[in-house]
């Protein structure tokens, strides 16, 4: 059988920054050329960055995207690059005429083969995802080709990311028209346990299609949404072939041995029932007919799949990272108050962009305890955090003489002291804010407009309290081991009093959070079910929840949203997150205790 070596560069485009991008594309080509490659496949829209949104609306957006593309096939055969086909996602046009309901200038999610300096064959996404933290039929219009490349004597596929998750369309066309291998560059958001999910849906589509799949998918953290990686290959049968780490790059090389192309089929094109109600149009092409001479293969890879506690703190080290890094930042500032939620968010900034680069204020009120104090100066000590403390009592007084506030609202100016301090410094040394505030809280409307929840990224917001403690204990487990995205701290980072203490905000005499809400054991088990879920009140009562406090949450729950929307945006690790994901009216008189 004829042999194929393949190349799935794992990479971290930057939206927008098309001639990076591009930058990225030749060295990591030369890289696959080094390793002896015959194809190399990068992810989707890698030229542009994915994903642009509104930035595909934008005429010059979309010429620059066309023009880079042949200038980029021109850079790899100047560099002598041009005899290694390259499969790369960029944005094109369809050429299709105004009408309404079509997003303007028609673009399209497209993938393009580069060989000898040119563009030999374009395609587009087929399958438009519009569902979770997807929109794409506000940006793009459907593809209907399906390139099939005969390389070295083997039949070649370019499907893009959803075609794969979705039923019929290129997969099926695929299939019928016999090809040997389907490449498929991917953009596909990191969420718990998704690993899992996609090795299945390949080895399905893989025995669907009849071929061996190669999986191609994006690394890095872009607003809201994590990348993981997780690049993979599987073989006609659905054996898994080889496997990228999950959270960084990589180029994954795989030898493959294929069916032979059927030389009856020539280049030219036909129509292809797809299997989903519309027609596909297969396209051939042949680079090399011939298969290659005989080579020994590199051995196969397959990473080690991360655990999920492991999994989840690497997606947020690496949204972290990359946040501060693509849009500028030198360093972070937040508020320590040696609670558990700000003890997690300076864990991860320190691992994200190092100790030295982390600076935290502590900021004791009348109303701090000493353990407050105490715990995250340990904190600092254990990690060599750079500190300052800042007392507030003074400056709530000055307020407080201006003004009379009682109650909450004097409980909530010292939160909003502190928001103002941390913004001020900001200001003043170009600190980018990390919010502490953790999902539960945001759920619930547990936290202050202007105060706790003042910041531009918010690190835990997708993340529940229990799970908070969760993911402090494993990091202190991994204290001594350094690695790609852990700070090789030789102490536990995270003082065992900040886990164990009772949480509480310290914003009047001996407050406790369970005074306003439930135990977060139980409390999250609920938020799990009505946010992430979507369970209405019925169903949550029937899934044995408590009916009094399934009509109380449900009330936190909605009338919090306002607040929500004010929220700065953090990694999505969850099925739903507040964001992208979740998108409920503010003003709202519907009221899920009353209805079904």
């Amino acid at each position: 059988m004829p042999q194929l070596r393949i190349a799935l560069a794992q990479t971290n485009p930057a939206v927008g920054d098309l001639s990076a991008n591009a930058d990225r594309l030749v060295e990591w080509t030369h890289r696959a050329a080094e390793r002896g490659a015959h194809l190399v496949l990068f992810t989707e829209m890698f030229l542009t960055g994915y994903p642009v949104e509104d930035l595909v609306l934008r005429t010059s957006f979309v010429d620059a995207s066309v023009t880079a593309l042949p200038a980029t096939a021109g850079r790899l055969a100047a560099e002598g690059l041009g005899e290694i086909p390259v499969v790369v996602g960029y944005v094109d046009r369809s050429g299709a005429a105004p009408r309404a309901g079509q997003p303007k200038g028609a673009p399209l999610d497209a993938v393009a083969l580069l060989h000898r300096g040119t563009v030999v064959t374009r395609s587009a996404k087929h399958h438009l995802p519009n569902y979770g933290v997807f929109d794409e039929y506000r940006y793009f219009v459907r593809g209907d080709r399906l390139p099939i490349v005969r390389l070295h004597g083997v039949d070649v596929a370019i499907a893009v990311c959803e075609d794969l998750w979705q039923d019929g369309g290129p997969v099926s066309a695929a299939g019928a028209a016999g090809a040997g291998l389907l490449v498929v560059p991917n953009a596909s958001p990191y969420e718990r346990e998704k690993d899992d999910v996609r090795l299945r849906l390949c080895v399905d589509r893989a025995r669907e299609a009849g071929c061996a799949l190669a999986y191609a998918n994006q690394v890095g953290g872009q607003d809201e949404l994590i990348f993981d990686g997780d690049s993979l290959v599987v073989d006609a049968a659905g054996n898994l072939v080889a496997r990228a780490r999950q959270f960084e790059e990589e180029l994954l090389v795989a030898d493959l041995e294929l069916p032979a192309a059927d030389p009856a089929a020539g280049p030219g094109s036909f129509p292809v029932d797809a299997g989903d109600g519309t027609t596909i149009t297969v396209e051939r092409l042949v680079l090399s007919a011939e298969p290659l001479p005989p080579y020994p293969p590199e051995p196969p890879v397959v990473a080690p799949r991360l655990a999920d506690l492991e999994e989840v703190y690497s997606a947020l080290v690496l949204g972290v990272r990359d946040y501060v890094a693509k849009n500028g930042f030198r360093s972070v500032v937040l508020g320590l108050s040696g609670g558990i939620d700000s003890a997690l968010t300076a864990t991860i900034a320190a691992d994200a962009v190092g100790p030295d680069r982390v600076h935290v204020v502590l900021m004791p009120s009348r109303y701090s305890s000493e353990h407050s104090v105490s715990d995250a100066l340990e904190l600092v000590e254990r990690q060599g955090l750079q500190a300052r403390t800042v007392p507030i009592a003074g400056m709530v007084d000055a307020f407080e003489k201006e003004v009379e506030l009682h109650g909450l609202a004097a409980e909530n100016l010292q939160a909003r002291v502190r928001g103002m301090l941390l913004m001020a410094l900001s200001n003043e040394h170009g600190h980018l804010v990390l919010t502490t505030g953790n999902k539960s809280e945001l759920a619930t409307g547990y936290s202050t407009l202007y105060g706790d929840s003042a910041g531009g990224f918010a690190p835990i917001k997708d993340v529940l309290k229990t799970t908070v403690w969760e993911l402090s204990r494993w990091r202190n487990s991994q204290a001594g081991r350094g690695g790609e995205l852990l700070h090789p701290f030789l102490v536990p980072p995270i003082p065992e009093n900040s886990i164990i203490k009772e949480p509480s905000a310290e914003l009047r005499p001996g407050q406790r959070d369970t005074d306003s809400l439930p135990p977060y054991e139980v409390l999250d088990r609920l938020l799990s079910d009505y946010v992430e879920r979507d369970m209405g009140n019925a169903e949550l009562v029937a899934a044995g929840h408590d009916a009094e406090l399934v009509a109380r949450v449900i009330r936190l729950v909605d009338v919090a949203e306002y607040k929500r929307r004010q929220y700065p945006p953090g990694p999505k690790i969850t099925p739903k997150n507040f964001g992208r994901d979740r998108r409920l009216p503010i003003t709202n008189r519907w009221r899920e205790a009353a209805g079904t």
